[in-house]
Parts: structure tokens; C-alpha cells; sequence
């Protein structure tokens, strides 16, 4: 016989209903727990026959788990990629001080230059043969780094005579005056040509032997003017022209490093700008007024003259050996003087200024 429990209103169940009751009572609130968490925090679904590559973006599936991830998934930071390995030249390299903005090591430059600047006044002071010799050996090195240069055109320079008829061009001028230079360059000017064309002949030996005439007239035969300045009245005046011209190169230098921004000449000399130029202008000037009253005892305004031809002479002397070396494809002259290139790039300026300013002094000066 079954127990019966009566129910609240009176009407008495079986156990049998009793238990379907209380399993229809525990469905319905299971679903009312799923809705409430389906509302709480949704996901998305897809479909069981969907291909991998249509799966909505921000869910990613993988061979091994077909179950779509969560777009709320958070997302994995990929590994950073390996750093390449410096190599020891590349490490010295890079831990090396950046070059100046003008591209030259400063280091270097200030040192040599304080170098060959002692030198130069040693040699005029002490003994001016000494300063002679000085010249003609930075004439020969500067004869051999156009030679050099030239090959890359196939220009075969006549070194030899060259160099014999540079020291006669400079003994020439310190022994005897101009008349004896004029001579002594018109014999080396002859004297390669024919060396030249006993050589061989034919346009080969025309090119070269007219290279060779050109270096003799650019490189002896201008710097026999700052053996004339010598001789005629001595080196104070050779030391004011040396400090005009360097008072040139330095004042164009910083205010083109500092305020350069509008080139000269860019297809000749990207780095030299007006601004550098004005630089020039301004240091070299006071540099010329300052040394004319002081050391030289002329006007104020026959400095500000010797400034400004200074400037310009040698401008045109940089921006014309700057243009000579574009045309050979060449950087530097040389290497011989480190942070300044070679010889002839660093007397370049003072190769053009000489004559001019040689002429300027015997015209105001008068000596």
C-alpha cells in the first residue's frame, strides 16, 4: 500500500508525483540560471559546418582545438625580433664620436694646424731658408696628389721634371726676384713638354704634357708669390697673409656649421654656403684691420682691402679646386694631413690669394 502526502490544498499525491514535480521545479530553474548568464556575459557562436576562414575576426581556431576562441580573449604580445650582432669593426665604429658637421674630425684638424702653424712661424723667424724649404716640399707632395688625382683620367703627369723645375721656380724667386721666377717657370713649362714628347707622341702626349704645364703654373708658380711677400718686405707680411687666409677658412667654417642653410655653390661645393661666406667676411676683415695697424703700420682701410681680396681669392681658390676634384670623381687630394686631407687641399686658398694679395700690398703699401 503507497503512503500518500496530503498537498496544500487537500488533495493527496504520490510519491511518483511528488518526485516529477520537483525534477519539472529544478528544469525550469536551471534554464532561468543559463538565461541569466546568457544575458550576463554573451558569446558568440558558430556554426559546426563554418570553414576556419570564415571565422569572424578576433577568433582563431587550430588543428588540434577546433573550439573558436573569444573575441575577449586577450591577446599574446609577439616575441620581439633578435637585434642583429655587431661585429668588432662595427662595434669600434659606432662607439666612435660622430664627425663635425662640416665633416671634418675637429680633433685632428685643431691639432695638425697648431702643428704646421708652429713650424711656419719657426721656420720664418729662425732662418727663412727654412721657410723655402718648407714651401718646396709642400709643393712637391701637392704635385704628386695631382698626379695621382689624374691618373683616374688616365693623365700621366711628368713628375720628374716637374719637381726639379717647382724648386727651381721657388730658389729662383728668393734669389733673384720675379723676372728670374717668370723665367725659371717658362723653363719648366718647355722643359716637360719635351720631356713629355720624347716619351711619345700623338694626343696622348699633347693632354699630358698641357696637364703638366698646368700643375707647374697652379701649384710653383703661385706659391713663388709668397716668396716674393718674403724677400720684399719680409715675414710679417707673409705671417699676416698665412693669418688672413686661415681667418678665411675658420670664420667661414663656424658660422657655416652654425648657421649654413643657403648653399653657394651645390654642384660644386655643397658645404660652403652664403652664410659661411659672410663668416669669412666678417673674421677675416677684422683680422686684416687689426694686423695692418699693428704689425704692418698702414690704414685702418687698407685692412678692410687686404680682408675682402683675401675672402674672395680664396673662395675662388677652394671653390676651383673643389670643382677640379668633382671632375677627376675624387673626395680628398690626399691623406697626408689628417682632418684636413691632403697638402693641396689645405693650401688651395692660399695657392690663389698669394698673387693677389702680393700685388694689393705693393699697391697700398708700396713694398
Amino acid at each position: 500500500m503507497n503512503e500518500q502526502d496530503p498537498d496544500p490544498g487537500g488533495v493527496p499525491l504520490t510519491r511518483r508525483q511528488l518526485r516529477a514535480a520537483e525534477r519539472a521545479r529544478a528544469q525550469e530553474q536551471a534554464r532561468a540560471e543559463e538565461q541569466a548568464r546568457l544575458e550576463a556575459a554573451p558569446t558568440t557562436r558558430v556554426a559546426e559546418d563554418e570553414s576556419p576562414e570564415e571565422n569572424p575576426p578576433g577568433t582563431t581556431t587550430s588543428p588540434a582545438d577546433p573550439t573558436p576562441a573569444s573575441a575577449e580573449s586577450p591577446a599574446v604580445p609577439a616575441p620581439a625580433a633578435a637585434l642583429p650582432a655587431l661585429d668588432p669593426q662595427q662595434a669600434l665604429r659606432a662607439a666612435e664620436p660622430p664627425a663635425s658637421r662640416a665633416g671634418r674630425d675637429l680633433r685632428w684638424a685643431i691639432g695638425v694646424g697648431l702643428v704646421l702653424g708652429a713650424v711656419l712661424v719657426a721656420s720664418l723667424f729662425i732662418r727663412t731658408e727654412g721657410f723655402v724649404v718648407l714651401v718646396a716640399l709642400a709643393c712637391g707632395v701637392a704635385l704628386w696628389e695631382l698626379a695621382r688625382a689624374v691618373r683616374t683620367r688616365d693623365i700621366r703627369i711628368p713628375l720628374l721634371p716637374l719637381l726639379v723645375g717647382a724648386a727651381g721656380i721657388l730658389i729662383s724667386a728668393y734669389t733673384s726676384g720675379i723676372e728670374a721666377m717668370w723665367v725659371a717657370f717658362i723653363l719648366t713649362a718647355g722643359g716637360t713638354f719635351v720631356w713629355r714628347v720624347l716619351d711619345g707622341s700623338g694626343p696622348p702626349a699633347l693632354r699630358d704634357a698641357t696637364a703638366a704645364i698646368f700643375a707647374a703654373a697652379y701649384i710653383p708658380f703661385l706659391a713663388g708669390f709668397v716668396i716674393l711677400m718674403l724677400t720684399g718686405s719680409g715675414p710679417i707680411l707673409v705671417l699676416t697673409f698665412i693669418a688672413l687666409v686661415v681667418a678665411n677658412d675658420v670664420g667661414g667654417y663656424a658660422a657655416g656649421a652654425l648657421y649654413g642653410k643657403h648653399p653657394m655653390a651645390p654642384t660644386v661645393s655643397p658645404k660652403k654656403s652664403w652664410e659661411g661666406f659672410g663668416g669669412s667676411i666678417l673674421l677675416t676683415v677684422i683680422t686684416g684691420v687689426a694686423l695692418t695697424v699693428l704689425a704692418l703700420g698702414g690704414a685702418w682701410w687698407v685692412g678692410v682691402v687686404f680682408g675682402l681680396l683675401t675672402v674672395v681669392a680664396a673662395t675662388v681658390g677652394d671653390l676651383s679646386e673643389s670643382l677640379l676634384k668633382r671632375d677627376l670623381g675624387v673626395k680628398d687630394m690626399g691623406t697626408v694631413l689628417p682632418g684636413h686631407g691632403g697638402v693641396l687641399d689645405r693650401v688651395d686658398s692660399i695657392l690663389v690669394a698669394a698673387p693677389v694679395v702680393y700685388v694689393a700690398q705693393f699697391l697700398l703699401l708700396g713694398t
